[in-house]
């Protein structure tokens, strides 16, 4: 195909098929085949009519091709990728019921088959936390709309899927660090490490282990400072499970007895919980703060504190007499870049 070819094509084009056809992948080398023959650069009069028709033409294939994933009575409509986490993909979406209105939700989709596991154990996990937890701590958990299983119709593969009602304004802490190079004041860092304590307390009380307590999944709201543990895929809810993967960049986070195979219990949360506030804080923690994290991380699964509500009790002595009595300090994060 010429230049002319592509202006023809485009001219007499009245739907996206007419140029585009059906195929995806065939599509996409389509599109930027045209858009090197039609770009204004190419044009001898540096016209940009053709390309803006291009444009339009591609923008409309893309949005009649939004995925709508089915469900019983209920419709999906998937839209952008809010994160690719280790296991899974998120999106935001919109669900329907029995062609009702659309309501904004996140759909959380392994990318492997042989995932599946994983996202049963999260929605186990927060089934039996809404089920046994007290009510007053939800707020600290992903809220869990429904579940289902997707099955893709051009490869047959069945995916487990968690939809999450969506959260707004949150960053991880692996984003407060990047935007806090020089490490979080302590201060600051003392309602994050409070908070947490209490999603584990919350937790810890219903018979749930997280499991993977680690930078990107502890979300804070700084403006409301607001705490979400999410992404329970690797939960412990039996006595005497194991933490079934682990995330292989953050391996020096991991208390020990996940890498040896050895059950999970209360205190493996409070060790990875303590480890990712110590990184928060950096070279910024006074020693009395460091000293408490040396006692939250002994190596012995026995030796540490299992009591996530006694723990909180005796962060707040240390922090009084750090601190004084608790204010409520304004947290905000730094302009510029990508914290949503």
């Amino acid at each position: 195909m010429n230049r002319e070819e592509a202006v023809a094509l485009l001219e007499r084009a009245v739907s996206p098929a007419d140029v585009f056809g059906e195929d995806e992948a065939e599509a996409a080398r389509l599109y930027r085949r045209l858009a090197r023959l039609v770009h204004p650069d190419a044009a001898p009069d540096g016209s940009s009519r053709h390309f803006a028709r291009l444009s339009e033409l591609w923008h409309a294939r893309r949005a009649a091709a939004t995925p709508v994933l089915e469900a019983g009575r209920r419709r999906f409509r998937l839209g952008a990728t809010l994160a690719s986490g280790d296991v899974a993909e998120l999106y935001a979406a919109e669900a329907s019921e029995d062609g009702g209105r659309w309501r904004s939700v996140v759909v959380k989709m392994p990318r492997d088959p042989s995932d599946n596991d994983l996202m049963a154990r999260e929605e186990e996990a927060l089934r039996t936390l809404r089920r046994d937890g007290d009510p007053r701590f939800r707020a600290y958990v992903p809220d869990l709309v429904t579940t289902f299983r997707h099955r893709d119709p051009g490869t047959g593969e069945t995916r487990g899927v968690d939809v999450l009602a969506p959260l707004t304004g949150f960053v991880s802490f692996a984003q407060v660090s990047a935007a806090h190079p020089d490490g979080v004041d302590p201060r600051d860092a003392a309602w994050m490490w409070r908070r947490l304590l209490v999603a584990l307390g919350f937790a810890h009380r219903a018979g749930v282990v997280h499991g993977a307590v680690l930078p990107d999944h502890v979300l804070v709201h700084p403006e409301k400072h607001g705490l979400v543990l999410a992404d329970w895929c690797y939960s412990v809810t039996r006595p005497g499970g194991r933490v079934p993967a682990m995330v292989d960049r953050h391996a020096s986070l991991y208390a020990p007895e996940i890498p040896a195979r050895e059950p999970a219990v209360p205190g493996t949360d409070v060790y990875m919980a303590s480890r990712c506030v110590a990184r928060l804080m950096g070279d910024r923690a006074p020693a009395a703060l460091r000293r408490f994290v040396a006692g939250c991380t002994l190596p012995a699964p026995h030796r540490r504190p299992r009591d996530a509500w006694r723990l909180l009790a005796e962060l707040d002595e240390l922090l009084e007499r750090l601190y004084g009595r608790r204010t409520f300090r304004p947290f905000t994060m730094p302009p510029g870049g990508d914290h949503g």
